[in-house]
């Protein structure tokens, strides 16, 4: 479960750190990280896909974002036990406190 999430963090972090990078033109003297390299990159994606280079980077965090969700979604459905059994101790350990806080019989009938 560790690699699937180093390979799935490590592309979106290498290609966030990039964009973010290459989009304020903090080149540190590397190529790739000039606004020239990323305008060129995307208007080589809108030429290939028969888009506007504008609407990429949305449609890119728009993918990003639901696989993300599918990748949660199966962790979740892997570690499902364990959340249940977390959820039941909260709900538990809620249940236990509100009890407390409920005042008693005894203190109800003896009150002016």
């Amino acid at each position: 479960m560790k690699w699937f999430l180093i390979l799935w963090a490590g592309p979106i972090a290498l290609l966030g750190s990039w964009y973010g990078l290459s989009y304020y033109d903090m080149s540190f003297g590397i190529f790739m990280l000039t606004r020239d390299a990323h305008d060129l990159v995307f208007r080589i994606y809108g030429n290939v896909l028969g888009l506007q280079p504008e609407t990429i980077p949305p449609l890119v965090a728009r993918a990003i974002a639901v696989d993300s969700l599918f990748v949660f979604a199966f962790i979740a459905f892997r570690r499902r036990k364990q959340i249940a059994a977390w959820w039941r101790r909260r709900r538990a350990a809620g249940q236990a406190a509100s009890a407390q806080d409920l005042p008693s019989a005894d203190s109800l009938s003896s009150a002016p």
